[in-house]
């Protein structure tokens, strides 16, 4: 038996009759579909009502449980998708080279030491300032920078250039004249039996690498120590004791500025560590950490720029950064290698006098992880 309806056709399924409701494109509207079990309107009982009723309250959850997972899937997609190219930009812009010396230390004589064990990681920042009229083949900025074993704090310790110091293999000379010797390798060898102390990881970068991640982050706050101006092409820059907010150019200018200044040298590294402090805390800022395009920008920038030994991965900067994302301008700390004074070397260069007892406490400060009771 089949009748017709207003909306649609009855047709026969088994024993019993189903009401399809095709729509005015003769398909089937799913929501109108009655069950299989009788039409109400027909003269089923509650049960049946009831039935329906159920039914239609599954398919309408479903449909709500759908589009919850939706929502919730496309942040999570997208921030995923985010990770992945923050992990891809960092992965093909770094640079691995054999920075760490090939054998272990040895001493000025040439032959192997043992350094004692020590606690937390030590890292050597080597910036390099190539251009013209400047000692390119020289490195200008050498910092050791020691994190503790519990991220708790960092350390920044600068060796000014001029420093007087055994080199393996050479005569006694200037400390980045090391750089000059062997590169990389031989740098870290004169650190280490400078300090007896292990240099775990390098990583270099060019000082226009510092310029272009400053204007990445939109500049950072350095404190200035000592006023100055200093004249760049151009433009005249004024620096003001207190902090200073400083853009690329600016900070290029500050961290290079040496004749001017009380101490030569010693007060331009002094300024070199005020900025990669700024620096610092700028990166790690919600600022910077919970804004995609100012992060990406950043890392797109410091990574371009930026050579690290070749057992220091990704993986691992990226587990450092982390746990060092709490840092605050009180934890980070900053020294100068001890020296005891200025001098002349015997062939009339003017060098930085190292303060023998004050490097061997400041090594064993280091090995210690105890660089916060160093004086």
């Amino acid at each position: 038996m089949s009748t017709t309806g207003p909306r649609g056709t009855r047709v026969p399924l088994g024993d019993h009759d189903v009401d399809e409701r095709l729509d005015d494109h003769g398909e089937v509207d799913p929501d109108d579909r009655l069950d299989p079990l009788g039409d109400p309107s027909d003269g089923g009982d509650d049960d049946r009502d009831d039935v329906d009723t159920e039914r239609r309250h599954r398919r309408r959850n479903r449909r709500v449980l759908v589009a919850a997972l939706v929502l919730l899937l496309v942040p999570v997609l997208a921030i995923g998708g985010y990770l992945g190219y923050l992990n891809h930009v960092v992965t093909n812009n770094v640079r691995q080279d054999a920075l760490l010396p090939q054998t272990g230390p040895t001493g000025d004589d040439g032959q192997a030491v043992t350094q004692p064990a020590g606690n937390g990681t030590n890292y050597l920042i080597i910036g390099n300032d190539a251009g013209p009229g400047r000692e390119g083949a020289r490195s200008d900025v050498m910092v050791i920078a020691h994190v503790p074993d519990d991220h708790s704090a960092v350390t920044l310790i600068h060796f000014p250039r001029d420093l007087w110091v055994p080199i393996p293999g050479h005569k006694d000379a200037k400390l980045n004249a090391a750089y000059a010797y062997g590169g990389a390798p031989l740098l870290v060898q004169t650190m280490q039996n400078l300090l007896g102390i292990d240099v775990d990881h390098v990583a270099m970068i060019g000082f226009e690498g510092f310029k272009a991640m400053t204007d990445a982050v939109g500049g950072v706050d350095v404190n200035v120590a000592e006023a100055s101006t200093e004249t760049v092409g151009s433009t005249t820059y004024d620096f003001r004791e207190g902090t200073m907010h400083m853009d690329g150019d600016m900070a290029l200018a500050f961290v290079r500025q040496r004749k001017q200044l009380s101490q030569g040298d010693i007060s331009r590294g002094q300024r070199q560590l005020a900025f990669i402090k700024g620096l610092m805390l700028k990166t790690l800022s919600p600022s910077t950490l919970a804004n995609p395009v100012t992060l990406s920008g950043f890392l797109d920038a410091a990574t371009s720029n930026l050579t690290v030994d070749d057992a220091l991965d990704v993986g691992t900067m990226r587990s450092e950064a982390f746990a060092l994302r709490g840092l605050r301008g009180n934890d980070i700390r900053f020294i100068t290698a001890p020296f005891s004074g200025f001098g002349t070397s015997a062939d009339g260069q003017s060098i930085d006098v190292v303060d023998d007892a004050k490097m061997d406490a400041l090594g064993a400060a280091i090995r210690d992880d105890a660089l916060d009771t160093y004086r």
